[in-house]
């Protein structure tokens, strides 16, 4: 089995989880964990729980072709509710909790310290056409990592 390597190198007690080969949209994922890093974990949790609710929009600021305005949005129009990824990275942080929990680690105040998502493999497919032709019916995967640690107190 090979040795899964993060994209965080840091130092200090750190809580990590990924989930690996998801069937999300990864550029659903890459807007997800750019609005939630740096938020505390029951900021983030929230947060999701709203996207996948319908409440909150998440803004689009990179994949943002034709992507329609969207209420609720401050400093940036365009944005969506990409439900089925939120639920997978919700899923994969209460899993870094659970890691963090085991660690010793004070749940309480917990920060996003690192969060990223990447092209998984594509897991390949066809749909048959008329005269003996197939169309390419592709589905992507992404893999999320996410770093957990303590907020410093001053």
């Amino acid at each position: 089995m090979a040795k899964l390597k993060y994209a965080y190198e840091g130092s200090g007690k750190v809580a990590k989880a990924s989930g690996r080969s998801l069937k999300i949209s990864p550029k659903h994922s890459v807007e997800i964990c750019r609005e939630i890093r740096g938020m505390y974990l029951d900021d983030a949790k929230e947060y999701l729980e709203d996207v996948i609710q319908m409440k909150r929009a998440v803004p689009f600021k990179r994949h943002n072709k034709k992507v329609g305005h969207k209420r609720g949005l401050k400093g940036w129009p365009t944005g969506r509710y990409p439900k089925k990824a939120a639920s997978q990275i919700l899923d994969v942080l209460v899993n870094a909790e659970a890691n963090a929990e085991y660690q010793g680690m004070d749940t309480e105040d917990l920060k996003i310290i690192h969060i990223s998502s990447h092209r998984g493999f594509i897991i390949r497919g066809y749909i048959p056409r008329a005269f003996g032709r197939a169309t390419p019916f592709n589905t992507p995967t992404t893999h999320i990592q996410v770093v957990l640690g303590e907020a410093q107190s001053a």
